[in-house]
């Protein structure tokens, strides 16, 4: 009764340490993570994520961003390419590309670019397979 020890958060080791880019920083260069991504800064470079990327409201990426999964509510001046779900909130810009395996988009969200999702991401790497093999 008197011998349970409480574990604290810090006794455990985590499967993956998330990254956040706070508000008023400038990264310039290219970053990636094994771990979720949050920016609510401004990152100038690529962005890669093994885990859910997140980019703020107030969040400005001006690179391309590949991922597992992402939430967007800022402004992304590149392209977006996640393989499940791409979430554009409504305070969302993007100006570029996207390939997506699913996308939902808030009414007030605006995309300038083309999108490729779901069977037709797989049948467009196909037909690029067989037009590069000509």
């Amino acid at each position: 009764m008197f011998n349970s020890k409480s574990k604290s958060s810090f006794d455990e080791t985590p499967n993956h340490a998330n990254t956040l880019v706070g508000a008023g920083t400038i990264i310039t260069g290219n970053l990636e993570s094994n771990g979720d991504i949050r920016i609510d800064g401004t990152l100038k470079g690529n962005l890669t994520g093994k885990a859910k990327i997140i980019i703020g409201a107030d969040g400005l990426v001006e690179g391309n961003i590949n991922g597992l999964q992402a939430d967007i509510m800022g402004k992304v001046t590149g392209n977006i390419k996640v393989k499940e779900l791409l979430y554009l909130h409504g305070s969302t810009q993007v100006n570029g590309d996207i390939c997506a395996g699913k996308l939902q988009v808030e009414p007030t969200a605006v995309f300038n670019g083309n999108c490729i999702m779901g069977t037709n991401v797989v049948e467009l790497k196909k037909d690029l397979a067989t037009a590069v093999n000509l």
